[in-house]
């Protein structure tokens, strides 16, 4: 159910760790997909942040990159 790893996008390495299900969720899933928590960081600091709702929205390109990675690989 949870998922770590890491992902480079340019020079930079972000980390995540998401919580992914079976099956979809419109009413909890990132854009009503699998994954309903997840957390992308670059270093120690949270690019993004996302339980059933968004806490941190991703801001930079890179970091919208990795998330568009991460939810390809898992809905």
């Amino acid at each position: 159910m949870w998922k770590k790893g890491s992902i480079k996008i340019g020079n930079q390495k972000f980390t995540y760790c998401a919580k992914v299900y079976g099956e979809p969720s419109e009413d909890y899933g990132i854009e009503g997909g699998k994954v309903s928590k997840l957390e992308i960081r670059l270093g120690d600091f949270p690019v993004a942040r996302y339980d059933r709702g968004w806490d941190i929205e991703p801001e930079t390109e890179n970091a919208q990159l990795a998330l568009a990675a991460i939810l390809h690989e898992f809905n």
